[in-house]
């Protein structure tokens, strides 16, 4: 749990999301969802550029990409995460995206081996879609 920070004039641009202000609470939730990400009685709330997170995830990896899912949305500067975790494990390190980044230059200065790169992908699906698709000031989970 903690208040996690975000760069929020980029990200997905969900409806009624603009650089000045977050999506509303119920699109947030949707974006969650949409990438399979369940947690028992989730519910998001938003208050301008912060969005607070509270429910049960099954796990810590459930619940640090839930924590992106909401923070890498245009408008969002903070997620203040209230998620309680059922089956407690290891936290992940979160990385921002800056210019010139790829996953294997990150995967190189994270674990000393660029053909790492792989981890990373994994570690961020399903909202990563390819590996060559981040863009600077997005945050990606860095699996320890």
């Amino acid at each position: 749990m903690g208040v996690f920070d975000f760069i929020k004039d980029v990200g997905e641009k969900l409806f009624g999301a603009s650089e000045a202000e977050a999506a509303p609470a119920d699109k947030i939730k949707a974006e969650i969802e949409k990438h399979g990400l369940d947690a028992k009685d989730l519910n998001v709330s938003v208050e301008g550029d912060t969005v607070k997170i509270t429910g049960a995830a099954p796990s810590n990896e459930i619940r640090e990409k839930i924590i992106l899912a909401a923070g890498n949305t245009l408008g969002v500067a903070k997620v203040d995460d209230q998620l309680k975790v059922d089956a407690p494990g290891a936290d992940a390190k979160f990385y921002t995206v800056k210019k010139g980044d790829n996953l294997s230059k990150i995967a190189e200065a994270q674990y000393g081996k660029a053909s790492r790169y792989n981890d990373i992908f994994e570690a961020n699906k399903p909202m990563l879609k390819h590996p060559d698709k981040i863009y600077p000031g997005q945050v990606l989970r860095i699996p320890a």
